[in-house]
């Protein structure tokens, strides 16, 4: 688990992930608290605690002496999974056609927040950091920043870090499956680094993402950080009030060329 999250909100996320990617349809059973409290490795109330709040929010029904069941309401479920939807395709739809310009890969003793981010126990204490300059059609497009634990960082090339995109190294060439990450996006500012590396004035608005990945033994492989100029996108969403439960219906996500 990560140690940076609350563990029940982990829990709530993969739960809601196999209800979103439909490995439990509508109308099916979860697995029992016990059987939970046994896959995760945690008590009762932490389970209790995930199961309350997807409850909460209608994806999820208890019936006492029954178990736990998904919701039938397809409507909601699909609103959970076009959340940000859109928006994120858009970014990650260009990053397939950036041009990494420079690349520096540095081994360093990882900062405490990294350590945590990584799962990295007291007996490690160093990361590989590699820190990537990127372009889209001759323009500056973000700062990447990634942070890998040692084994994994010390078999990637810089040389390829020019040709591939890291996620394609390390599934491709390296062998790592990817199971799920935890991503988040915010408004934020740049600062000398981020300023220097973008060509805009310390303190600009950016665009700052953060998505920590983790493999099928649900360990931090990458923390990545990528800080965007704050006018490159646009975020328009559209709701519809169901049940006296705004759902998100469409959005439209656009980005300056």
């Amino acid at each position: 688990m990560d140690s940076v999250l609350p563990i029940y909100y982990q829990i709530k996320h993969a739960i809601r992930s196999w209800i979103i990617n439909r490995e439990y349809n509508p109308g099916e059973k979860i697995p029992s608290e016990a059987e939970l409290m046994g896959q995760f490795k945690v008590s009762r109330l932490t389970v209790r605690q995930a199961i309350s709040q997807l409850v909460q929010e209608g994806l999820l029904i208890s019936r006492r002496g029954e178990g736990t069941f998904v919701s039938t309401d397809e409507q909601l479920i699909n609103s959970f999974n076009a959340e940000l939807r859109g928006f994120a395709d858009n970014i990650f739809a260009r990053n397939l056609n950036v041009e990494t310009r420079s690349v520096s890969l540095t081994r360093m003793a990882a900062p405490k927040v990294i350590k945590q981010k990584l799962d990295i126990g007291e007996g490690g204490g160093d990361v590989f950091q590699i820190k990537r300059n990127r372009f889209l059609h001759g323009k500056h497009f973000s700062f990447a920043v990634n942070y890998l634990p040692l084994h994994i960082g010390e078999r990637v090339s810089e040389d390829e870090l020019y040709r591939k995109p890291l996620s394609r190294i390390l599934v491709g060439e390296l062998g790592i499956t990817f199971a799920e990450s935890v991503q988040t996006i915010q408004a934020s500012f740049a600062d000398h680094e981020v300023a220097e590396a973008l060509a805009i004035a310390s303190g600009s608005p950016i665009l700052f993402i953060e998505r920590i990945v983790y493999n099928r033994e649900h360990k931090p492989v990458d923390v990545f950080q990528s800080s965007y100029p704050g006018d490159q996108f646009k975020l328009l969403v559209r709701f519809k009030n169901v049940k006296s439960r705004w759902v998100h219906q469409s959005e439209k996500s656009e980005a300056k060329p």
